[in-house]
């Protein structure tokens, strides 16, 4: 962009060169009382500012205004580099248009009268972009609708309330974004939403969110957030005068504290303020909304407790807790070779077996032929009750499997193991005992067509037996008998439903409870407590 010289150059040169200083000197925003504000960048928005990368994944409470933001950065970008081209997607046509209108009033605020010559004009102002005279253009676009990114390259892709689109559209916009990004080290992709249950987007933020190998990088704004300070003030004042009413005129205080609002104002920091609000809209609401609107962990933003057979609440403190697999170059040389090339991809160690200690293994197994097929999975605890390894993999068939859970097995003390029975369980158990000479396996009592007792190897799963064996499950995780240390497991105990009487995960792509069942018949192998070899 030319700028004439004046005397005001220097500091027009300075702000140019500084989003920060634009927004605060040019760009005008309606604040919560219908007022024409300068637009400053609140707590949040800084923090995003300083910290953003190439590949961003925003999880956020509702109103925090990374919308505001972008739109605002979007505008800025456009009018400082000319010939680029910037795009923000949202969930709905209506959320489009109002979202286009208010960057046309952030564009109309501009001080044009002040600065003659020194904004690009408008060449084209239409219901799908702006497009300034200096090449550069803004284009709003819907999803699900027309597409507005193959084809195009941009500065900026801003995929907004992503956790609403069609979850069948998530995954290919995601597809059509990657190759959309300019090809230079400014160009910048932004998915934000709040939490709506589990989908390609919470699959997205979770892995990234717990470190897993990742190109986004995971930002988290609680409702705890200082910008809800001001954001939120008059229903924040609202809340407290209803607190007041209900409690003789009085504020808050440490002796009106429930159990779960100690927790959050000594773990957390929340003011009485922030909990009269919370309380508030509990009470015109429900718990389980204001947890995925405002939302203090992303746990629990994801979290459907209402619905879990498991106690969500539980799971999200231990998932806090957890401790990470040991790495690579501290148990190389303690496993078997069958299992090193499995190692922190497939097979997660969190502690070493010690001698004499006897281990209880569980197993579910499938068909190994990848895709979006269910995993085989394996799971092994201490005799106290410490889950010492994981194993999840889709892509192993029965016959590999088979070898890594002897190897696995051997490794922790020859574990007593007890494998479901049903489907790809039945050749497992043959090789196990035909072609290993595995001993230490589970085996069930059951009556043949004569009356007559006997007993099979594997624990077979029917209508009438899974609920004992996911209430045992249940019991010695909710009860702390026993104590989970891998993700996965807990993520799949999230979502494992029972509806209409019948159990099992909750239905999509991507998502399984073979895990579950795995720990649950680790669970049967320390309830039957019983080991057929010296050790």
């Amino acid at each position: 962009m030319v700028i004439k010289k004046t005397k005001h150059s220097k500091a027009i040169q300075k702000v140019l060169g500084d989003f920060r200083l634009f927004a605060k000197n040019f760009i005008k925003i309606i604040d919560n009382n219908g007022d024409s504000v300068p637009f400053i960048l609140n707590a949040e928005q800084e923090q995003f500012t300083n910290e953003m990368t190439k590949y961003n994944i925003i999880l956020k409470g509702r109103q925090i205004g990374f919308t505001t933001w972008s739109l605002a950065y979007m505008l800025y970008s456009a009018m400082t580099k000319s010939d680029t081209s910037y795009i923000i997607m949202t969930h709905h046509n209506k959320v489009t248009q109002s979202l286009l209108r208010k960057l046309k009033k952030m564009y109309n605020s501009l001080p044009h009268d002040k600065y003659p010559n020194l904004f690009p004009t408008l060449e084209i102002s239409n219901r799908d972009e702006m497009y300034m005279s200096n090449g550069s253009r803004i284009v709003v676009g819907t999803a699900g609708g027309e597409d507005s990114i193959s084809g195009n390259t941009f500065e900026l892709i801003h995929l907004s309330e992503m956790a609403k689109y069609p979850n069948e559209a998530q995954e290919e916009i995601i597809a059509t974004s990657i190759p959309a990004l300019a090809k230079n080290p400014n160009s910048k992709i932004i998915i934000e939403s709040t939490a709506m249950g589990y989908n390609t987007y919470q699959e997205m933020f979770i892995k990234a969110y717990r470190g897993k190998e990742s190109v986004w990088k995971a930002h988290f704004y609680s409702w705890l957030a200082k910008a809800y300070s001001s954001q939120f003030k008059h229903s924040f004042d609202e809340a407290e005068e209803w607190f007041k009413v209900h409690n003789k005129g009085a504020r808050m205080a440490s002796k009106d504290l429930e159990h779960d609002e100690i927790e959050l104002k000594e773990k957390h920091g929340a003011s009485f303020r922030q909990l009269m609000f919370r309380r508030y809209y509990i009470e015109t609401n429900s718990i389980d909304k204001f947890h995925r609107e405002f939302p203090t962990t992303p746990d629990e933003a994801f979290a459907e407790s209402n619905m879990s057979v498991f106690d969500t609440k539980i799971i999200i403190e231990r998932i806090q807790n957890v401790i990470p697999p040991l790495k690579n170059n501290e148990v190389m040389g303690d496993i078997p070779d069958t299992l090193k090339p499995y190692l922190n991809k497939s097979l997660f160690l969190y502690h070493l077996p010690k001698k004499g200690i006897k281990h209880y293994g569980g197993v579910d197994v499938a068909s190994g032929t990848g895709g979006d097929n269910d995993n085989s999975t394996m799971s092994i605890y201490n005799a106290e009750g410490q889950q010492m390894a994981s194993f999840y993999a889709n892509d192993v068939p029965v016959y590999e499997f088979a070898k890594i859970v002897n190897s696995l097995g051997r490794f922790f003390n020859y574990a007593y193991i007890c494998v479901e029975r049903n489907s790809y369980g039945l050749p497992l158990l043959e090789k196990l005992r035909k072609e290993y000479g595995y001993m230490n396996l589970l085996k069930q009592k059951i009556f043949d067509q004569k009356g007559k007792k006997k007993l099979q190897l594997g624990f077979m799963t029917t209508t009438t037996s899974k609920p004992i064996l996911i209430n045992d499950y249940k019991e010695n995780f909710e009860l702390g008998m026993i104590n989970i240390e891998c993700v996965q497991t807990l993520e799949e105990m999230k979502i494992f439903q029972e509806i209409k009487g019948k159990m099992g995960n909750k239905k999509g792509a991507n998502l399984h409870d073979d895990l579950v069942i795995a720990n649950a018949m680790a669970c049967q192998a320390m309830k039957q407590s019983k080991y057929y070899v010296d050790i």
